[in-house]
């Protein structure tokens, strides 16, 4: 009996050769995807992509004519079925958010490939989001709520994790996307919201959040 395995069609925008042949050499070895299509600018990547819609789009960031963000827009905008990872050199917070608010679910440094390349593409298409370590402990940073005071503390402590999966979820990730973050398994992020709800006495996101703003457990 034979197997019927779907193949994920790879578009690749990357101005640097080296990376660009690297990238395309790992792709078109693998049996389960297809490069369909290597460009070497954001021009030819915007014409790739109108020309061929890809299920994964992996973008490099600092492209020579136009921003590698703007050929995520318009994947997220225009391409339903597409998924984007970016992979660049650049790991500081404002290229990190503004390529995640443009519609990127992954995103992997360059310096810090994993060997698993392949796999992560499967990731990614299987609704998960690969992000760097760095770039995973830089979003959790961003949104730790800041030390409350002890004075009065409030007897529905939550924990530093519990604290960080709820302020992740108040900013809409899913409980798939926060284990991504978090390396955990969804299982365990299902846990720690059961653990939020059972200390805020509540049984609904919306409550949660509402409850522990108002004793000030979490910012704004």
């Amino acid at each position: 009996m034979s197997t019927n395995v779907t193949t994920i069609r790879v578009a690749l925008v990357e101005d640097d050769a080296r990376f660009r042949e690297a990238f395309s050499r790992a792709i078109e070895q693998a049996p389960s995807l297809q490069l369909v299509g290597a460009a070497a600018n954001g021009t030819q990547g915007l014409a790739l992509l109108r020309a061929t819609p890809p299920d994964v789009l992996l973008i490099d960031l600092d492209l020579p004519d136009i921003p590698g963000v703007e050929l995520i827009r318009f994947a997220a905008n225009n391409l339903v079925n597409c998924d984007v990872m970016v992979i660049t050199v650049f790991g500081d917070e404002r290229h990190v958010i503004e390529s995640l608010e443009a519609g990127a679910t992954g995103y992997l440094l360059k310096d810090s490939l994993p060997a698993d390349f392949v796999e992560q593409i499967h990731i990614l298409r299987n609704g998960g989001s690969p992000i760097s370590p760095t770039i995973a402990r830089q979003l959790l940073t961003r949104f730790t709520p800041a030390p409350q005071s002890t004075q009065g503390e409030d007897e529905a402590h939550l924990s530093e994790r519990e604290a960080s999966v709820l302020n992740l979820v108040s900013k809409g990730y899913t409980h798939g996307e926060i284990a991504g973050l978090l390396h955990v398994s969804p299982h365990t992020v299902l846990t720690y919201v059961k653990r939020i709800y059972r200390k805020l006495q509540v049984t609904s996101k919306a409550e949660a959040l509402h409850e522990a703003r108002a004793r000030g457990l979490m910012k704004n």
